[in-house]
């Protein structure tokens, strides 16, 4: 069975709190880090209708901050579905209060579907459609390429 992308898309927004902020008054890299591993991991609860475990965070780049009372938006859809792994790109923006949004982060999240015992289980296909779909499926096989000989090297 395959599945379009569209059916697992999620976009969560939170609302930047004095707990989730340092002494600069900036977002916490680590709050913003818990919230793109949670986006992804609904994104592919969704695809692949299991319990799924994060298996790597890749390019995780801060463009830029994000302070008190801002409000955030994490944008996270499927680019790419192995045998058992499934890649997400999230998006993490401010929005301003007219609806602008500027991206703050971008982060690649490798989750792998398991079942109750946390063994690995397959995952459906995904169903290509676009030319921005196909461009960041080929993307993605790139980053898997590169994940294995990382692995390889002892990364």
């Amino acid at each position: 069975m395959e599945k379009r992308r569209e059916d697992s898309c999620v976009e969560q927004v939170y609302v930047v709190r004095p707990p989730h902020v340092n002494g600069y008054g900036r977002l916490f890299g680590g709050v913003l880090m818990q919230w793109i591993d949670e986006t992804a991991g609904i994104v592919c609860r969704r695809h692949a209708e299991s319990l799924v475990t994060t298996a790597s965070i890749d390019n995780l780049v801060f463009k830029s901050p994000a302070y008190q009372n801002d409000t955030i938006v994490l944008r996270a859809r499927l680019t790419y579905v192995g045998r058992t792994s499934m890649e997400v790109q999230v998006d993490t923006h401010v929005e301003d209060i007219h609806g602008m949004r500027r991206l703050i982060n971008r982060a690649y999240v490798v989750m792998v579907a398991i079942d109750q015992e946390g063994k690995p289980v397959p995952v459906p296909g995904l169903i290509i459609e676009t030319d921005q779909e196909k461009w960041e499926w080929e993307s993605a096989k790139k980053r898997v390429q590169l994940r294995k000989l990382r692995r390889e090297e002892g990364y």
